[in-house]
């Protein structure tokens, strides 16, 4: 296969692994294989990738763009936050802030069906407009993040007693069919232009909502955890089907539990991806976490991974933008008994672009008439395909792809040697 491989040697610091994958993924650029090294301070990463159709980059500007991104990103003194402000109830003394911000819906509730349509409405209702909108839902939670703007005028919403209002109809919303007890956030805040990754922030809703408490053993996942007492690492084997920004999932949840990779090798082979990590907590002890921890890794891998598998009949719109959109196709959705399980839809100019991943909540298939039906809701073009998450089975074939010894010990006796030549630049 042809393939394009990127070097890159920076200083090691916390979360410049996962902010260089960061900006490979969001070139919508394939990672096929990826080897990293870091120690004494200093890291080295290759990455082996293609563009999204398997083909080797030719496009000198675009190679030239990776650079700069990537050059830009190691140069950071830490790894970038999203800018985020507390409740806008009462927030009066944040007025001015929040007009220089984007304005963001953030939720983690509990999953029912018909519960986007009755939240997209009831911003209707108040006068807001959808710019764009993104929600995964795993083991009955849903986090999503809308981006909203006032339909009158618009840019961010500055009146926090409007923001406030939202936040609290939103409220009404979730709870009007919860239980008691139930764990629900709904919260308007402000992201930093520029600087906000919406799937990274989805990741971090959903760890923080311990969604990866209800994950088992998963026959599409497979996550295997070990011990590497003289050295003091985690050895972490993760083996599933391939897809896309599977890599940066992975990154983003040992980011967010605050792992730190030494060493990984990742390879992918007749659509099945092998991972192995040699991490270490970043609290800096070499003393390996305990049977409690290591069994909650396994299961935030498993969770991370999952979270992005597509089920369901996939709904592709492409139509005029216009305030109340999300509305109209949630609404037929939900009057024909369908529940989504993954959407995200932006703006490509003055045209709306979506994919929306549905399910029939009685489990029967998808009815086809419903393509008919978003057409008339959305007034523009309507694509479906059905997706179903993928099972991976021991076939004969996948036991022959699958390594017979450690990806790891294969580039382990390299990786010390090449280490061994790291060392901080003395001026």
């Amino acid at each position: 296969m042809c393939v394009v491989e990127k070097q890159v040697d920076s200083a090691n610091r916390k979360g410049i692994l996962l902010e260089m994958v960061q900006v490979l993924t969001d070139l919508d650029l394939i990672i096929s294989k990826s080897y990293i090294s870091s120690d004494g301070g200093w890291c080295m990463d290759v990455f082996h990738v293609t563009d999204e159709a398997g083909k080797k980059l030719t496009d000198e500007t675009l190679m030239l763009h990776i650079q700069q991104e990537l050059c830009a990103t190691r140069s950071k003194g830490e790894i970038s936050r999203d800018t985020e402000l507390a409740s806008q109830k009462g927030a009066q003394a944040q007025q001015q802030n929040v007009a220089m911000e984007n304005t963001a819906l953030e939720m983690s509730v509990t999953d029912r069906a018909g519960l986007l349509s009755e939240l997209s409405a009831v911003l209707v209702e108040l006068g807001y407009s959808v710019t764009s909108a993104t929600a995964w839902t795993h083991n009955d939670r849903v986090a999503c993040i809308i981006f909203l703007e006032d339909a009158s005028s618009p840019g961010p919403i500055s009146d926090p007693k409007r923001l406030g209002l939202v936040e609290e109809q939103l409220e009404n919303v979730v709870a009007a069919h919860g239980e008691t007890g139930q764990k629900n956030s709904v919260r308007v805040t402000t992201l930093g232009t520029g600087r906000t990754h919406t799937e990274r922030r989805l990741h971090q809703l959903m760890y923080a909502d311990r969604d990866y408490e209800s994950c088992r053993a998963c026959d599409r996942t497979h996550v295997s955890v070990g011990r590497c007492e003289d050295k003091g690492y985690l050895v972490v084997n993760v083996r599933s089907r391939d897809r896309p920004k599977l890599l940066f999932d992975t990154v983003c949840v040992l980011t967010d539990m605050q792992y730190v990779v030494f060493h990984a090798a990742i390879s992918s082979k007749r659509s099945m991806a092998d991972q192995e990590y040699f991490i270490r907590h970043c609290k800096g002890s070499l003393a390996l976490p305990s049977e409690s921890e290591t069994e909650e890794l396994t299961l935030c891998l498993i969770a991370a991974i999952e979270r992005r598998v597509s089920r369901g009949l996939m709904v592709d719109i492409r139509t005029e933008n216009r305030m109340g959109l999300l509305s109209n196709v949630t609404r037929v959705f939900r009057e024909n008994g369908l529940s989504i399980s993954r959407f995200e839809i932006g703006t490509e100019g003055e045209k709306a672009v979506g994919s929306f991943f549905v399910t029939d909540s009685s489990g029967e298939q998808v009815n086809p008439n419903i393509v008919e039906l978003v057409r008339q809701a959305s007034g523009g073009s309507v694509v479906t395909d059905h997706k179903s998450p993928h099972r991976v089975r021991q076939s004969q074939s996948d036991i022959e792809a699958k390594p017979k010894f450690s990806l790891g010990s294969l580039l382990w006796s390299r990786l010390e040697r090449l280490s061994g030549g790291f060392g901080p630049i003395r001026s």
